[in-house]
């Protein structure tokens, strides 16, 4: 059930980020207010929790190291601080598809180079991909944007390195694509121009350059794009850095269809491959790993494990120890029925031994990694191995969620302070409690944050435990219950009675809960349940009410289909929910028995458009429409009146209101003519000031924003990729 979540996690929001990027040309923008407050920016502790795609150690400087992720950026490890320092937040909602990162490149002879090919879709509706270049290991960039689309969150986003440093000249550097072939530049990345003589001709299929790797003063390139048969090439080289031609004799079939990673040791002078039968890294069901030794063009076939039977599996990550001939690590993946594993060797292959079977896990730093369950998987989605070329024990690999290390090949932790990747959907921040935040995500549930500094203790909520989760709601006058729904292992709704530490699932629910689980809300009291439901594939359905805490439930046909219901935090009779597809407002004051249209004419055509509550008040409802604007109504939605002050709003939310105030502060991402931020008004929306910076952006952030009711100032945003991001006055 994970994997399946996780392999749609962020292409969802994706597309809705894409559209959330149209614009309305002719439309003259109102300008927010210049002034920047000084605001102290940083993560809500969970821990990773997406998947990271690459890892490297710098082959030349001691505890350097890079990661990348599908859709959360980059980062450096400080080896002083055992930490990671994220290095593209300054990408903003203009670049939010550059926050997926195809590929990293140091220079060994120049250990301050950094370059990262960054781009998250290859679809018609993405924006083409970009090379990001630094000379002070990521702290500042420049960017040369390309003219091909790049693919950081499509299938095989756990291959590579697509980028590298050619090994005769540190000027000279390549870039493989999906869609285009090959790329060379020769003036350390600020210009480009396709290789015209690389022998793989282009294709659809999104596999393309899988890897490239430097063998000696030689480069390899391998093709995803080979059919497994007899006469297939999925490996090139040039050793002039002008021809190419197929390496000879290379493994064919279907277990070898596809070379997933390459490393080369230079102590041995042999070239590991990693291959499978497709690019993962869900797929794939069966896979190798072969050594060649350019100098006599021989190829052994060193699979440790053959897949077979029930136990079908790829292989993926490969690294090389730079201390040690012939010592080797790689990884399956893909591999359910066995669970994955890394199996290392210390005789080229001849003999192999699985780390996952001594393995002892600590996983205390992020409990959420235990999935409910007693003891940590030791993983799955492994594509991303590396091995410290200046300490033989020390080894760390990605996963769908997290990174591991060890220092002794025995115990393993994750090493993953920092790094946050969380593609977040839902936050509430209850006003009153242990935590002053409640959030839902992707891939990991819902998250009951007793502290902002450490991962919650509790881990993910559990009973049940929730894959990706669809929506989150407090009562507003009985903060003590609160309700979740989404994916899950029990059932796809829960109810909790202690503000979110415990749960237990409803006790029946709706059929359509089993395939399109969509937001919830809970009236004021608690005594009253909507439940809205939307297919992953956007097939909206009528909506459910309950009013004994989901022991039944019945349809509400005259709710719109697939709108996110909406409580009135005053009156528990009054709900509202707005129709994205036709622009109305609608309002039951029945405790949700029925709904009749309101306000009609407003913006209409995008399932993101968000209606918004203001607390402590009855009818008071404030409605983001993008690019539209904003628009506020007093008297529960029978008419609307646009917000002056604003020219477009994507998300927004309350916190408590500033000294002397008595409205709540509200909290923005917004437009105005030249930059898309975040912005806090405290006079009722009649003037913003920003209050994020250029340094801290975080790409797309239109899914929700909150303020804290018991803290002014403090605001919590939700980012597709960067977890959620909380800020505070300083």
């Amino acid at each position: 059930m994970l994997a399946s979540r996780l392999s749609r996690r962020a292409v969802l929001a994706g597309t809705a980020a894409a559209a959330a990027l149209t614009t309305v040309p002719g439309v003259t923008a109102k300008a927010h207010a210049a002034e920047t407050p000084s605001y102290r920016w940083r993560n809500a502790v969970m821990g990773g929790t997406g998947f990271v795609t690459g890892v490297l150690f710098h082959p030349s400087v001691r505890g350097l190291a890079y990661a990348r992720t599908d859709i959360g950026g980059a980062y450096r490890w400080d080896d002083r601080t055992a930490r990671w320092t994220p290095l593209t937040d300054q990408l903003g909602w203009d670049d939010w598809n550059l926050l997926g990162v195809e590929a990293l490149a140091v220079d060994p002879a120049h250990p301050d180079r950094l370059y990262l090919a960054v781009g998250t879709y290859a679809q018609s509706w993405a924006s083409n991909g970009a090379v990001l270049r630094s000379e002070d290991r990521g702290a500042t960039w420049t960017r040369t944007d390309l003219t091909v689309k790049l693919g950081g969150n499509e299938d095989g986003r756990g291959a590579g390195e697509r980028l590298l440093v050619d090994p005769r000249d540190s000027d000279t550097l390549w870039l493989g694509t999906r869609h285009d072939g090959l790329l060379k530049s020769t003036d350390r990345g600020a210009t480009w121009a396709a290789v015209g003589d690389f022998p793989a001709a282009p294709s659809a299929s999104g596999r393309g350059v899988t890897f490239l790797v430097a063998v000696g003063r030689a480069v390899y390139a391998g093709w995803g794009d080979g059919d497994g048969t007899a006469t297939a090439v999925n490996l090139h080289r040039t050793t002039d850095g002008t021809t190419w031609t197929a390496v000879p004799a290379q493994p064919t079939g279907t277990s070898a269809k596809v070379p997933i990673r390459a490393a080369y040791d230079a102590r041995s002078r042999e070239l590991y491959v990693t291959y499978a039968d497709a690019p993962g890294p869900n797929g794939q069901s069966t896979g190798s790993v072969h050594k060649f030794a350019p100098a006599s063009g021989r190829w052994t076939d060193v699979t440790p494990v053959q897949p077979g039977g029930s136990d079908t599996f790829g292989y993926g990550g490969v690294a090389v120890d730079a201390r040690r001939a012939g010592t080797v690590v790689v990884s399956t993946n893909n591999r359910w029925a066995a669970v994955d594993t890394l199996y290392r060797t210390t005789d080229g292959g001849r003999t192999w031994t699985s780390l996952k079977d001594s393995a002892v896990f600590d996983v205390s730093e992020t409990p959420f990694l235990k999935w409910g369950a007693d003891q940590p998987k030791f993983g799955w989605w492994i594509q991303a191995v590396a091995v410290d070329p200046y300490d033989s024990k020390h080894v760390v690999y990605g996963t769908g969620a997290t990174l591991y290390g060890t220092r002794d090949l025995t115990h393993w932790a994750p090493r993953i302070r920092g790094l946050e990747e969380t593609s977040v959907i839902q936050l509430i921040s209850p006003p009153v409690g242990e935590a002053h935040l409640i959030s839902a995500s992707r891939d990991i549930g819902v998250m009951y944050h007793e502290r902002l500094t450490a991962s919650p203790s509790r881990g993910m909520a559990t009973n049940p435990v929730f894959g990706s989760a669809t929506g989150i709601a407090q009562a507003a006058g009985r903060p003590s219950y609160v309700v979740r729904t989404g994916w899950g292992d029990n059932g796809n709704g829960a109810w909790s009675g202690d503000g979110g530490r415990t749960w237990a699932p409803f006790a029946a629910q709706p059929s359509l809960a089993h395939d399109a689980p969509g937001p919830i809300a809970t009236g004021a009291d608690g005594s009253t349940l909507l439940w809205s439901f939307v297919h992953w594939d956007g097939t909206k359905y009528a909506a459910h009410r309950s009013a004994d805490n989901g022991a039944t439930w019945s349809e509400v046909s005259s709710f719109p289909k697939g709108a996110t219901p909406v409580a009135d935090p005053a009156d528990p009779t009054l709900f509202y929910a707005y129709d994205t597809d036709t622009g109305t407002l609608y309002a039951s004051t029945d405790s949700g028995l029925s709904f009749t249209a309101r306000a009609g004419g407003l913006p209409a055509g995008d399932s993101q458009f968000q209606l918004v509550a203001a607390p402590g008040r009855s009818g008071d409802l404030w409605l983001s429409v993008k690019w539209n604007g904003l628009y506020r109504s007093v008297d529960g939605g029978a008419s609307f009146s646009k917000v002056a002050s604003c020219w477009a709003s994507y998300t927004l939310g309350f916190g408590r209101p500033a000294p002397g105030a008595d409205y709540p502060a509200i909290y923005q991402v917004g437009s105005t003519e030249t930059v898309t931020a975040v912005y806090r008004s405290d006079d009722e929306a009649k003037t913003w000031v920003r209050i994020n910076d250029d340094r801290h952006q975080w790409g797309w952030t239109g899914q929700c924003i909150v303020g804290d009711p018991r803290v002014y100032g403090r605001v919590y945003l939700a980012t597709n990729g960067r977890g959620i991001q909380y800020g505070e006055r300083v």
